[in-house]
């Protein structure tokens, strides 16, 4: 048996008795029917993060009493045959799976070479070779780095001058990825049946395009979903489901990697709705989805989003326990974007992906100011962006005393030396995280204590000018 062929079979009896249906069927290979996309009557593709899909595809068939063989053609190539399931939309119990064979060993002259290995071929010459017929049959032996034909007096490793004419197509070498079912039906006549399969090979992904106002207090946020399609088959008006959450799959499917950057959409065109755990998104029209294609639908429209610039300086807690006197200079200062998903029209649950973020220069030409990548995201959460780093906001930081004072406990003292380069002030978020059981001894300006291993002290700058952090802590800290 062709090693690529994978073969779920079942006992006629034991699945008759399940369908609740007893069928009799002669014991002699029923003659094989094509199903196409023509049969179609419906088509729903539902594509989870991760890169699995749940396709149903909804076909008119008719069948003859007893055994059907039915070649159900333009399934995807990556179809999972272990998950496919078939039921009539009829009548219950009227179909029964007696097996089911998928063939995605897909037509090319190197396929139908290596199925042909041992068997006869026909070789025309197309240049006349001296002492030979035009037309000569030959087995072919090897289809290795080359072909090996045994002619009647010879063998041949060329074919310089001729080609090759093969008798028939084999029969699992399919132009097309098909699923081969055979099914026992209880009566004659049309069914509408339907095949539910998972698959890998479609993908999906959320981008974000946001256009900042002049003041930077406002953004215009556009929500796009971008399909992929690498599963070698096209879906013609499906209807088009998303599903945003973390599904357990098992061993996943291998995710196939896409990126990118598109214009924002006028209006968004998915419905939202929870589904047990996760958020599923569906398309309000049937869209095509074509095999090696990319493309984009919108998700979401909001505007007039009221965001917040912060600048920040991000510490380590490794230091606290260690003597680190040079802790850097010119240090890159954090340029963070954050707003509410809630109110106007926002308030859905944003799937998770990359947010690029614009805003117009003086001459009203929109300019890149940076993106990053966010999880999926409740209604009424923060979205928090670090959009890049401050060109001429920058910090050195050292630190100017450490000792160690028994018991797991030390004390250290720092001057962090912030420099504003703008001609407007600016507020830096010195943002420490510090471990253990501690406490500040000393410091020129407030702390707030943002969490409980978190100190954090907002120091505003003056234009084209510095201002210098002093503080001392102690730590409590054993290892």
């Amino acid at each position: 048996m062709n090693a690529r062929k994978r073969t779920v079979p079942f006992l006629l009896a034991a699945t008759a008795l399940v369908f609740g249906t007893i069928v009799s069927v002669t014991l002699a290979d029923p003659v094989e029917r094509i199903s196409t996309q023509a049969d179609q009557r419906g088509l729903n593709v539902t594509i989870y993060n991760g890169g699995a899909s749940l396709i149903h595809d909804h076909r008119r068939l008719t069948f003859v009493k007893g055994l059907n063989r039915i070649a159900w053609r333009d399934v995807s190539g990556m179809l999972d045959p272990t998950s496919a399931v078939v039921r009539s939309l009829t009548s219950v119990g009227e179909l029964a799976v007696v097996e089911q064979n998928f063939d995605f060993s897909l037509l090319t002259p190197t396929s139908l070479l290596a199925k042909y290995v041992g068997r006869n071929v026909t070789v025309i010459h197309d240049v006349a070779i001296p002492g030979y017929p035009r037309r000569e049959r030959a087995r072919l032996l090897s289809n290795n780095d080359g072909i090996v034909l045994q002619y009647a007096d010879r063998i041949e490793t060329t074919l310089d001058g001729s080609h090759l004419v093969f008798d028939a197509i084999p029969g699992d070498l399919r132009d097309r990825p098909t699923l081969l079912l055979d099914l026992a039906s209880s009566r004659s006549g049309p069914e509408d049946v339907d095949l539910a399969y998972m698959s890998s090979g479609l993908g999906w992904q959320a981008d974000y395009v946001g256009t900042v106002s002049a003041d930077k207090t406002l953004m215009d946020l556009n929500g796009l979903v971008t399909l992929t399609n690498t599963s070698g088959t096209t879906y013609p008006n499906a209807r088009l489901q998303l599903v945003a959450g973390n599904v357990n799959l098992g061993t996943p499917p291998i995710q196939q990697d896409t990126y990118s950057v598109a214009a924002p959409m006028a209006q968004p065109q998915m419905q939202q709705e929870n589904y047990f755990e996760y958020h599923l998104y569906t398309l309000g029209r049937p869209t095509t989805i074509a095999n090696g294609q990319t493309k984009q639908v919108a998700l979401l429209a909001a505007h007039n989003v009221p965001i917040k610039e912060t600048l920040e300086l991000r510490g380590s807690d490794s230091y606290y326990s260690n003597a680190n006197a040079d802790l850097g200079a010119k240090l890159p200062v954090g340029a963070y974007v954050t707003f509410t998903n809630k109110g106007g029209d926002l308030g859905i649950p944003l799937p998770g992906g990359l947010v690029r973020l614009y805003a117009n220069d003086s001459h009203g030409t929109s300019q890149f100011l940076g993106s990053d990548r966010i999880d999926h995201t409740p209604k009424n959460e923060d979205v928090r962006l670090h959009v890049g780093d401050s060109f001429d906001v920058t910090a050195n930081k050292k630190q100017t005393d450490f000792k160690a004072i028994g018991n797991c406990t030390y004390e250290s003292s720092y001057d962090i030396r912030l420099a504003n380069a703008k001609d407007i002030p600016q507020v830096v978020d010195v943002v420490e995280p510090i471990p253990g059981d501690w406490k500040i001894l000393t410091e020129n300006f407030p702390h707030e204590k943002t969490s409980s291993a978190t100190s954090t002290w907002h120091i505003r700058v003056l234009a084209d000018s510095n201002t210098t952090l002093t503080y001392s802590a102690r730590v409590r800290l054993c290892f």
